[in-house]
């Protein structure tokens, strides 16, 4: 494996220091919780090993929602492991692995780390970051792909598939003999017309998930892949066994209790998401705005682009530096940096998010004024 460190992790908020953000709008979650507001009771936990597989009562809880037997869920350390997981599990130097981009940057580097040959599917702004079931086909190499990965919704335009599309995909990758690797980790707070959780429509389907961003939770490290082939179960099993033997009986307690009262909890969550989505809407729809986006139909996450002609590298250091408002650049998922993701959810307040956003247009204003001098 030829690890390289990703230009996500490395200029990530809890990297460069939380203290030194004042107005952050990188992350791709909402506002992350406080232990104490969960009212969970742990003074009963053994801190033993724990199950293997994982958390009995939260693996039903988690098959329930996705229509599966409890026995097609792993819990995984984070979406993150899930995702190492099935790539190791899956990939070989060489193998080959049709992607869409942007996406997750996981999503890629391992692939790459692995030494497999990664063919790309490139979402475009100019149609919509749609993901076409024919660029699929065509993308597919006769008996040479092995996997096939997709993110719904998008991480990072916030995009989603429809359902007669993602069916489609499930059916051509059947008939391909190739597995479908589908990253759900902001399945939850889609906006309207959910998918079903992919894994359950075929058992060469592979599900992945988390509680770090719908949630909030990304602190306790809990996520999970869903797959109804017991065979890959058995060798996804194995490989978890070898890279860390069992999850965090703590984190599994913690996410156990929160996911009983799973649905309370989302309503709220849902509800807060659609303010701050009319927050950013009414932004990027101001006149004379300078960005154009796409506009997203899930998750807390968009990908604009900026549409005045200044110099990006200026850019990010007037926001930064002048304005101590940071964004995801458009470098952290291999596109021009022109394009940002900008995370509304995650702001402790609708005020200090509103800033932010009136810091991203202050920033760029500086750039056009030094054009023109």
């Amino acid at each position: 494996m030829n690890y390289v460190r990703m230009p996500i992790e490395i200029e990530s908020p809890e990297q460069m220091g939380y203290e030194n953000l004042k107005f952050n709008l990188t992350e791709s979650s909402v506002t992350d919780m406080k232990l104490g507001d969960l009212n969970i009771n742990l003074q009963e936990l053994i801190i033993a090993y724990g199950d293997h597989i994982g958390h009995q009562k939260l693996r039903e809880l988690i098959a329930k929602d996705a229509g599966v037997h409890v026995d097609d869920v792993l819990l995984t350390t984070g979406a993150a492991a899930a995702l190492f997981i099935v790539s190791t599990s899956l990939l070989g130097k060489n193998d080959r692995i049709l992607v869409e981009r942007p996406n997750y940057a996981t999503n890629i580097e391992t692939p790459r780390a692995i030494g497999a040959h990664i063919d790309f599917i490139e979402l475009e702004f100019e149609n919509g970051f749609c993901l076409s079931t024919e660029a699929i086909e065509t993308q597919v190499k006769s008996n040479e792909t092995k996997l096939l990965s997709i993110t719904v919704p998008n991480n990072p335009t916030g995009t989603v598939i429809s359902r007669t599309d993602l069916d489609k995909i499930v059916a051509l990758t059947k008939d391909k003999g190739i597995s479908l690797l589908v990253d759900e980790t902001y399945r939850d707070m889609t906006f309207k017309n959910r998918l079903p959780v992919a894994a359950s429509l075929g058992s060469h389907v592979i599900s992945v998930s988390s509680l770090s961003k719908t949630y909030g939770l990304p602190g306790i490290r809990i996520g999970w892949l869903i797959c109804q082939d017991r065979r890959l179960m058995r060798k996804f099993l194995a490989a978890k066994e070898q890279i860390m033997i069992c999850g965090s009986v703590v984190d599994e307690e913690i996410a156990y209790q929160y996911m009983l009262n799973r649905e309370k909890h989302l309503s709220v969550i849902l509800e807060e998401i659609q303010v701050r989505f009319n927050i950013m809407k009414q932004w990027i729809n101001e006149p004379n705005q300078y960005l154009e986006w796409v506009e997203p139909q899930g998750g807390v996450v968009c990908f604009p682009r900026i549409k005045v002609d200044i110099d990006p590298e200026e850019f990010y250091n007037v926001l930064n530096n002048t304005f101590k408002t940071f964004v995801g650049p458009g470098h952290w998922f291999e596109m021009n940096k022109k394009f940002m993701r900008i995370g509304y959810g995650w702001p402790s307040t609708h005020d200090e998010l509103i800033q932010g956003l009136k810091n991203i247009t202050s920033a760029i204003d500086v750039c056009l004024e030094k054009k023109e001098v």
